[in-house]
């Protein structure tokens, strides 16, 4: 029996991009079906006690910068640790994921679009460079695009994060399975054990 995995990330997140491809694989494996949320990280940081990038305290920016390098030596993918076009509009470049989403699968629409932040250099930013890299994959670029900025896209975002925060999700990349959160590109191990072992989520502890 199939398996079903939420799948919360966004585009912004260098976790999500490293990830991508090792939690593809083991879905492949597993045969499991995954729903994909795009979702903004800044409200849930906002309602989870996080804080965006800029806020956090120098010991923590600079082990973030040395955990990229670790992995990126350990997944064996290069790519930039300060991209060019990064900071740039990921939500609205997670809403095109989402529109993009109403015209078939994104499996190969995804893994481009991570690639243009954190390999290619390219700016997610301007419209003209997303559509085209949309169409790069068989995807109307402009009427994705265009929708992106639609009111029925902008509430299907929001809704997303209501998801995510009723899941319990509080970063991205964020996998959950059976209501098991699963925070982070180096957890997909562990899902990977849970679904060969088809075990009972885990869920809080009660109290002595």
């Amino acid at each position: 029996m199939s398996r079903t995995i939420d799948y919360f990330f966004s585009l912004a997140s260098p976790w999500s991009f490293l990830g991508h491809a090792p939690f593809m694989d083991v879905v492949r494996r597993h045969g499991a079906t995954v729903r994909f949320f795009p979702v903004e990280l800044g409200p849930v940081f906002a309602e989870t006690g996080g804080l965006p990038l800029a806020k956090r305290a120098p010991p923590r920016q600079r082990y973030r910068m040395l955990e990229m390098q670790r992995w990126r030596v350990k997944r064996g993918v290069d790519f930039h640790l300060n991209p060019l076009f990064w900071p740039f509009d990921a939500p609205f470049a997670d809403r095109a994921v989402l529109a993009a989403m109403a015209h078939g699968s994104i499996e190969t629409l995804l893994p481009r679009l991570y690639s243009a932040v954190w390999q290619r250099q390219e700016n997610l930013g301007d419209r003209a460079v997303l559509a085209g890299i949309i169409n790069e994959v068989g995807l109307p670029g402009d009427a994705i695009v265009a929708a992106a900025d639609t009111t029925e896209i902008r509430a299907a975002y929001e809704a997303n994060r209501t998801t995510a925060l009723a899941a319990g999700m509080f970063g991205a990349p964020s996998y959950v399975l059976d209501g098991e959160v699963f925070w982070g590109q180096d957890r997909i191990e562990l899902l990977d054990d849970a679904l060969a072992s088809g075990r009972a989520p885990f869920g809080d502890v009660p109290k002595a």
